[in-house]
C-alpha cells in the first residue's frame, strides 16, 4: 500500500474552487475558436499573453460535431480554466450560443466575439485582447484554497516509444498510477490500439464482470479498426529507436496501468464516476471513413483532459516534446541519453533504471513527487517552454454501455 496521504492537501497543493466543486490547479483564460476561419483571429488575441495564462484551443470544423461540441463544453467548463473567449466567424454551424450559455452556467466570466459582426479582423483582435487582460487581472486576485491528491485526475500516455520504454519509465508510471490511486486520486491510461493482447490481463483486474467484456471489447474494436485502416499504432519511430513488435510496445503501453483494479472504461469527454484507476477509449466508433483520424497523441491528451484530467505524465524514449493546451504535461523518458540531449524538454529521468542508479520504485516517486510539484503552482518543462498543443477534428462516438462505470 501507499505511504501517501489519502486527503489530506499536501504542502504547497492549492487549486482554484469551481462552482461544480471541483478544484483546478490553474487559473487559464481560454481562447476557443469555432471554425478554422476564426484561428488566425483568435491566436493574435492569445499571443500578447500566452506565458500569462492565456491559451488557446478550437475547433476547426465547419459542419456541425456532437463530439466536437462535447469536448468543447468540457474543456471550457474544465476545473483549470477560469475565464472563456469564444472567436466565430459568424457562419459556422458550431452551436455557439449553446457553448456559451454552458459556460456561463458553470460560474465562469465568458465573452463571445464574431468577427463578422465586430468589423473583422483588427476590431476583433482589440476587443480580445482587452477582454483577455480584465480577466488575467481578475483571475490573478481569485482566492486558492488547498489541494489533495485525492482532488486530483491525472492521465497517462505515450509517444516516441523506445526498446526501453516497457522496461523503465512506463513501469515507472504504473507505479506512480498505484501510489496515487491508493492515496485517493483519479488515473486514467488508454492506447487501446497498443492494447491488443493484453485485454484478458485487463479484463481479470475489472470489477464486474460486465465491465471486464466491455474492455475486451474496446480492443477488439480498436484491433478492427486499424486492420482496416492499413497499420497501427507501431511507426518507423519505434522500430529506429529499438522496439522489435507490436506486441512488445503493447506491454510497454499496458505496464503504464499499474496493478490496481479497473473501475471503468471511459469515453472523451466523459468524467471518471469516482477515484481509481480507468481505461479511456479514444478509437473512433464505425467504421474508417473520410474527416475521422488515425493515432494522435495530441488529441487523445486532448481527449482525457475533456474528461477532466489535471494534468498528464507522459512517456518517451526518442524525445518528445508535447504539451496541452488545458493541463500540464510532465514529461518522463526512458533513458538517459535521451535525458541528457533534451533535458530542457524532460521532466523525469526513468534511464536511471537502466543505468542501475535506481529502481522502477525510485522513479515512480519521482513522478509523484513532479505531480505534486506542478499542483502546487511549479511550471513543468512544457509549460516554461511555452508549449500549448491542441489537436480537436471529426470523430464518432457511440454512449458508453450500462456496465462501462459499474456503481
Amino acid at each position: 500500500m501507499s505511504s501517501l496521504a489519502t486527503s489530506a492537501p499536501r504542502a504547497g497543493m492549492r487549486g482554484f474552487r469551481r462552482q461544480d466543486g471541483r478544484k483546478g490547479i490553474r487559473n487559464y483564460v481560454l481562447v476557443a475558436y469555432l471554425v478554422e476561419c476564426a484561428h488566425h483571429v483568435a491566436r493574435m488575441i492569445a499571443a500578447p499573453h500566452q506565458m500569462e495564462g492565456a491559451q488557446l484551443i478550437g475547433f476547426p470544423g465547419c459542419y456541425p460535431s456532437d463530439y466536437a461540441e462535447r469536448v468543447m463544453t468540457a474543456l471550457t467548463t474544465h476545473p483549470n480554466v477560469g475565464a472563456v473567449l469564444l472567436v466565430s466567424l459568424g457562419c459556422e454551424e458550431f452551436q455557439r450560443s449553446r457553448l456559451k450559455a454552458a459556460i456561463a452556467a458553470s460560474g465562469r466570466p465568458v465573452e463571445l466575439l464574431t468577427i463578422q459582426a465586430c468589423g473583422g479582423t483588427a476590431a476583433t483582435v482589440a476587443q480580445g485582447r482587452s477582454w483577455v487582460a480584465e480577466q488575467l487581472t481578475a483571475l490573478a486576485a481569485m482566492e486558492s484554497v488547498p489541494v489533495a491528491l485525492s482532488d486530483l485526475v491525472i492521465g497517462t500516455k505515450c509517444g516516441g516509444s523506445d526498446g526501453l520504454s516497457g522496461v523503465t519509465i512506463n513501469p515507472a508510471v504504473g507505479h506512480a498510477s498505484d501510489l496515487l490511486v491508493d492515496a485517493g486520486a483519479t488515473v486514467m491510461f488508454e492506447e487501446t490500439c497498443e492494447l491488443i493482447g493484453c485485454e484478458e490481463h485487463m479484463a481479470r483486474r475489472a470489477t464486474t464482470p460486465e465491465l471486464a467484456e466491455a474492455l475486451r471489447g474496446a480492443v477488439r474494436k480498436a484491433d478492427a479498426y486499424y486492420t482496416a485502416l492499413g497499420h497501427g499504432s507501431f511507426g518507423g519511430g519505434n522500430i529506429k529507436y529499438g522496439l522489435s513488435t507490436l506486441e512488445e510496445k503493447s506491454l510497454g503501453a499496458y505496464a503504464k496501468s499499474g496493478s490496481r483494479p479497473i473501475r471503468g472504461l471511459l469515453k472523451p469527454g466523459v468524467r471518471p464516476a469516482g477515484p481509481g484507476l480507468y481505461l479511456m477509449d479514444t478509437v473512433n466508433d464505425g467504421p474508417v471513413r473520410y474527416g475521422i483520424p488515425n493515432i494522435n497523441d495530441t488529441q487523445t491528451i486532448t481527449e482525457m483532459v475533456a474528461s477532466g484530467c489535471h494534468l498528464i505524465l507522459f512517456t518517451t524514449g526518442a524525445g518528445s516534446v508535447v504539451g496541452q493546451a488545458v493541463a500540464p504535461v510532465i514529461k518522463g523518458v526512458s533513458n538517459s541519453r535521451t535525458y541528457r540531449r533534451m533535458q530542457g524538454d524532460m521532466d523525469v529521468n526513468g534511464g536511471t533504471i537502466a543505468d542501475g542508479v535506481e529502481t522502477v520504485e525510485d522513479v515512480g516517486r519521482h513522478l509523484v513527487d513532479a505531480v505534486i510539484a506542478a499542483a502546487s503552482g511549479a511550471p513543468t518543462k512544457s509549460e516554461a517552454l511555452g508549449h500549448q498543443e491542441f489537436v480537436l477534428s471529426y470523430k464518432t462516438y457511440e454512449a458508453l454501455g450500462p456496465g462501462c462505470l459499474p456503481v
